[in-house]
This record gives structure tokens, C-alpha cells and sequence, in this order.
């Protein structure tokens, strides 16, 4: 009989059964997916992003459907990290899975409060920190945005938990090797990308834009060759684990970002039009595995094969 490939892998120290992540902001506080997709039975769940204080979000209407995804201005709706632990996490605690808890500040005393408060409860397996909000000590220029704001929120961070720390990138940057080496240098033990692509659509009739504040983030399969480009990047850059996202609906999608160097890769949108995707990509990567005589998931990472090509001074030199 034919073993089951393996899909085990390793981030940032922690042993996960798969590779696939349920992406924050997708799948709420955990519990939420958990009519549709057994949580034990993924390699972690990311909660929605969570501030010091109950954040309100962004007015209606959040979301506009747009060719190949959706932009979204939720604008990072939350309970608060006092009311997660007290209301959410005892029911997560039952999981045997990874809880990581995704959160964000204004500023880097707030990113840092958020993690030490995490880190004094139980059942929390690491942290993600979602560095692409304004800082508004610095005139509302994003955290992701600057080396050296990225340096310092990360390192206020690291000194305020113990807990494996994971850093969620933007890609709304020039170039996203520097924003990763940063990060790295600061004490990450980990990073996570690429969140959302910054888009807008517009009504026509009315000649006004389909989001109450005229932009949103862009996610869906429409931004996956983006994704796979800065990941891909971004792993040549940094020693540490690169956890990939962004447009990821099937196993296939999955396992290319795995070849592309990722350790591990996170899903979101797809579970917000199918609350089941994850079980089904777990299923695809699974069969993929198989149908290929390949005995681990970790034997295609970093395995892509970069082209040969010929300068274009030797071509003309052969011609």
C-alpha cells in the first residue's frame, strides 16, 4: 500500500501537520470556519487582526467584487486583545492546532502592549505582526513602508514576547528585500506575505468610487503572480522562514509558492468565497504529492529552477 505523502513542516519553530495556514481576516476568530473545516486538521489558524483597544472599522460597504478578486475596507474590525482572551481563546485552547494571533498598532508602544498581553495567556502558539498600518508618529506612512520604521517596531516587539514572532509584510513597497531584511535584523522569527494589493473600482453610473473611502486592499487570485514574485524575492534575501500568501485557491497554487521557497503558506480569500477551501487544498497539495511519487512536501521547496538566459550582449556577440 502506497504511504501518504508527508506534509509536515517547520516555521519559526513550530511543527505544523501542513503547510496551510488559515489567513487572517478570513476565518474571524478561529472558530468561525469550524461548522465547515475541522481546525485540527490544518496547520494553523491566524485570527483576525486584533488592536489594544475594540477597533470599529471602516463604514459600509466593506467589500466590492472586482475581475479575478475583491477589495476590501474593513479597516481591521476587532474585539480588542483583552476580549479575545477572555471570550475566544478558552473555546480555541480544545484545538490541538496552532493558534497565531495577528495583530496591529498606530504605534510601536501599541504593537509592543498588544504582544506582551498575548504573551501572558495560555494557548497562544505565536504571533503575527501586520506592520502594514499607518504609524502615526510619522505622518500616517506605513510601518512596511521604511526600513527603518519597520526596524523598530519589529525590535520594540521582540523585546516585549518570547513567543515565535512572525511578520506580515506589504507589498505596496519598492523594493520588498530591504523591508525583509529589516525585519529579519530586528528579530523576526519569521515573515508572512504578501497582504493586499492597494486598488480602487469605480461605479460608473455614478462616477464615484465603490468604497466608502475611495481604496482598498486588492487579494484574490488576480494579485497571485505578484505574490509569488516578491516571495520568491524575498526568500533569496532573508535566512528565516517566508511564509507565502496571496491568491492561493487550490493545492496547486499552494505548492508553488512551496517551490518557490516558502515554508509554509497562508489562504484567505478562497475561504471567504468557500469556507471549505482549505480542507479541499490540503487535499489537492495531498494528491498532488501522490500522483507524482514525491514522499514529502518538503522536497519541493526552493526547488524552483531558475531559466538560463543568455545576456543580451552575448546573443548579439553569437549572432
Amino acid at each position: 500500500m502506497d504511504r501518504s505523502p508527508d506534509l509536515t513542516v517547520e516555521v519559526a519553530g513550530l511543527q505544523l501537520q501542513n503547510p496551510v495556514m488559515a489567513s487572517s481576516g478570513t476565518c474571524g476568530y478561529g472558530e468561525e470556519l469550524h461548522p465547515f473545516v475541522d481546525l485540527n486538521t490544518l496547520g494553523a489558524v491566524v485570527v483576525k487582526g486584533l488592536s489594544r483597544q475594540p477597533w470599529a472599522g471602516n463604514p459600509g460597504p466593506r467589500l466590492a467584487e472586482t475581475t479575478g478578486g475583491m477589495l476590501n475596507s474593513v479597516g481591521l474590525q476587532n474585539i480588542g486583545i483583552d476580549a479575545f482572551i477572555r471570550d475566544k481563546l478558552p473555546g480555541l485552547r480544545s484545538y490541538r492546532t496552532h493558534i497565531v494571533v495577528n495583530f496591529f498598532g498606530d504605534t510601536s508602544s501599541d504593537y509592543a502592549d498588544v504582544a506582551a498581553r498575548a504573551s501572558e495567556a495560555d494557548g497562544i502558539a505565536a504571533l503575527e505582526a501586520n506592520i502594514s498600518c499607518p504609524n502615526v508618529q510619522h505622518e500616517g506612512m506605513l510601518f512596511s513602508s521604511d526600513p527603518q520604521l519597520t526596524y523598530d517596531v519589529v525590535s520594540q516587539i521582540r523585546r516585549a514576547t518570547s513567543l515565535p514572532l512572525i511578520v506580515k509584510l506589504s507589498p505596496n513597497v519598492t523594493d520588498i528585500t530591504v523591508i525583509a531584511r529589516a525585519a529579519e535584523e530586528a528579530g523576526a522569527d519569521a515573515i508572512s506575505l504578501i497582504n493586499t494589493l492597494l486598488g480602487m473600482a469605480i461605479d460608473l453610473e455614478t462616477r464615484t468610487p465603490r468604497l466608502p473611502l475611495g481604496t482598498g486592499g486588492l487579494s484574490g487570485p488576480a494579485i497571485k503572480p505578484v505574490a509569488l514574485r516578491m516571495v520568491w524575492q524575498a526568500v533569496q534575501a532573508v535566512s528565516i522562514p517566508v511564509i507565502g500568501m496571496g491568491g492561493i485557491s487550490t493545492g496547486e497554487d499552494a505548492l508553488e509558492f512551496l517551490v518557490a521557497g516558502a515554508a509554509a503558506c497562508q489562504v484567505g480569500t478562497a475561504s471567504f468565497v468557500d469556507p471549505r477551501a482549505c480542507k479541499t487544498i490540503i487535499g489537492e497539495m495531498r494528491r498532488y504529492l501522490k500522483r507524482h511519487h514525491i514522499a514529502s512536501v518538503a522536497a519541493l521547496q526552493g526547488t524552483l529552477q531558475r531559466p538560463v538566459i543568455k545576456a543580451m550582449a552575448t546573443l548579439e556577440a553569437d549572432a
